[in-house]
């Protein structure tokens, strides 16, 4: 029940941005979710649901039929909800 990754033009960007150990820890929590979702992500406003990873979090939307998780949004926790 695996599902696929796909990051927006400005998560791509933030974790380019990225030092290599940290970067490392947060493809690794990725690969996590991909696996199952619903076990790590809460809830968020409209359709998009939220997700952890230290100081860091991730808005995403959720497409059950095609078994994708769009990373529409990845920045620090104070920036993040500004949005």
């Amino acid at each position: 029940m695996s599902f696929r990754l796909m990051f927006s033009k400005q998560a791509t960007k933030f974790l380019r941005k990225l030092p290599d150990n940290l970067l490392r820890r947060i493809k690794f929590k990725f690969n996590e979710i991909a696996k199952d979702p619903f076990r790590y992500l809460e809830h968020y406003e409209g359709d998009y649901y939220k997700f952890r990873i230290g100081n860091y979090r991730a808005l995403i939307d959720i497409d059950l039929e095609n078994k994708v998780l769009w990373i529409r949004v990845f920045d620090k926790r104070g920036r993040i909800y500004k949005r």
